[in-house]
């Protein structure tokens, strides 16, 4: 079987899962799990009646960030006890879990943007971006399907290449948004950026809670390196198109060379070659055409 059967079929599956895990990554909302021991921070509450006490004991039960909950792109989800209606517009997600939105403030229509910090605005200019290059990702993605479908059916090393290039734009792009989810990330946990941020927790939840990355973090991970794998075998497959297409040519030119006769061929025969023959008569003959 040529290599470029075994490399396109391989590079084809590969971008296929690739497509699959970045838009499985994109759409749920398992990126941060951000796990909160109220039992321990209602404790805490009985054991002191100060008024520091009584306005975490309110907090505790108005704000969202004293809620175990998991992140993601678009949506915070709930999935043990949910933050009161009041505190927070709360629906069901298309999976079932109890969810809010992530503001992104677009449109900004109240200008409520106005007030924020610097840090605060570079965070949210990061967040906004990470979405944009992930879309822009998968409009490569789309376009790259239908380059690898032209490239395949005409067995077209250029189309070929086309496709690894977009797929390389994609890895690119993919890994650029998930560098700026890493850079939200940090100026969550290091810069003064709103209250439901890190900074700003008082001690008692910071000391009971617990952030780890969940599976759809993982899973975009894995859908930028398939598709960084895809662009390197699609590569490679437009380089064994290229020698088959080659080798082909080379076999059919030993086809369509003339095959001229040798002299030898006459000279075994017993006759003059056909070359010394000049019409009905010959040069260095002493008869004429005519002989009277």
């Amino acid at each position: 079987m040529p290599c470029s059967a075994v490399t396109l079929s391989i590079a084809t599956i590969t971008a296929i899962v690739a497509a699959a895990l970045m838009a499985i990554a994109f759409s749920t909302d398992n990126w941060l799990y951000i796990e909160v021991k109220r039992s321990s921070i209602q404790t805490y509450v009985t054991d002191h009646t100060d008024v520091n006490s009584q306005s975490i004991l309110e907090s505790l039960n108005s704000k969202y960030y004293f809620y175990t909950r998991t992140r993601g792109l678009f949506r915070i989800c709930y999935p043990k006890e949910r933050p009161p209606t009041e505190a927070v517009e709360i629906y069901l997600s298309p999976v079932e879990t109890h969810c809010s939105n992530v503001d992104y403030f677009i449109p900004d229509e109240n200008n409520e943007t106005k007030g924020l910090s610097d840090d605060a605005m570079n965070r949210l200019h990061m967040a906004r971006s990470t979405v944009a290059l992930f879309i822009v990702a998968f409009l490569a993605l789309f376009i790259a399907f239908w380059t690898g479908v032209v490239g395949c059916w005409k067995r077209s090393p250029g189309n070929i290449t086309a496709t690894a290039i977009l797929m390389l734009v994609t890895c690119l792009l993919s890994a650029g948004a998930m560098a700026l989810w890493h850079g939200v990330e940090f100026y969550e946990k290091e810069k003064v950026v709103g209250e439901e941020f890190y900074q700003q927790w008082p001690n008692i939840l910071r000391d009971n809670v617990r952030v780890w990355y969940d599976w759809s973090y993982m899973v975009a991970w894995c859908g930028v390196g398939l598709s960084l794998l895809s662009a390197i075998l699609f590569s490679s497959a437009a380089i064994c198109l290229r020698g088959e297409r080659e080798r082909e040519e080379a076999l059919n030119m030993q086809y369509l060379m003339p095959v001229y006769p040798q002299k030898q061929q006459y000279a075994y025969a017993g006759y003059p070659p056909p070359q010394a023959y000049a019409g009905p008569y010959y040069h260095g003959s002493q008869y004429g055409p005519y002989n009277y």
